[in-house]
C-alpha cells in the first residue's frame, strides 16, 4: 500500500505567497521591466490624470519577456494606460502598463503564475 503525502491546506497561502514573491524577484533581478513608450502612453496629446492618493491594483507587468502578476499603486492615468508603481523586496518599480492589464485589488484573486 503506498502513501501520498497531502498538502498543508492550513498553510498554503503563505507558501504560494512565498513562492510568489521568490519569483517576482528571479524575474526582476534576470530581466528589464518592460514599460510603454510616451507615444503608446499618449503623453502630450491626452490627458494625463495624477493621483494624490494612488489606487491599490493587481497588475500584469514583463520583466524582459515573461509576464508575471503584481499588487501594485495606480498612480497615473490616460484613457488606455496606467501608469503603476510596486514593490519587490527593497526596490520601487514603476512602469507604463496598458489600461487593460490592470484590475483592482478587491477584484476576484488570478493565478500570479507566469503565462
Amino acid at each position: 500500500m503506498s502513501r501520498t503525502v497531502g498538502t498543508n491546506k492550513r498553510y498554503s497561502a503563505h507558501f504560494d505567497r512565498l513562492m510568489d514573491q521568490r519569483i517576482l524577484e528571479g524575474l526582476a533581478t534576470d530581466g528589464d521591466l518592460q514599460t510603454l513608450t510616451d507615444t503608446e502612453i499618449g503623453l502630450g496629446r491626452v490627458p494625463l490624470t495624477i493621483d494624490p492618493d494612488p489606487k491599490p491594483v493587481v497588475a500584469w507587468v514583463r520583466f524582459g519577456t515573461v509576464p508575471i502578476l503584481v499588487d501594485a499603486e495606480a498612480c497615473r492615468w490616460t484613457p488606455d494606460a496606467v501608469g503603476i508603481r510596486f514593490a519587490v523586496g527593497d526596490t520601487e518599480h514603476r512602469a507604463w502598463v496598458w489600461a487593460s492589464a490592470i484590475n483592482p485589488a478587491s477584484a476576484p484573486p488570478r493565478s500570479r503564475r507566469t503565462a
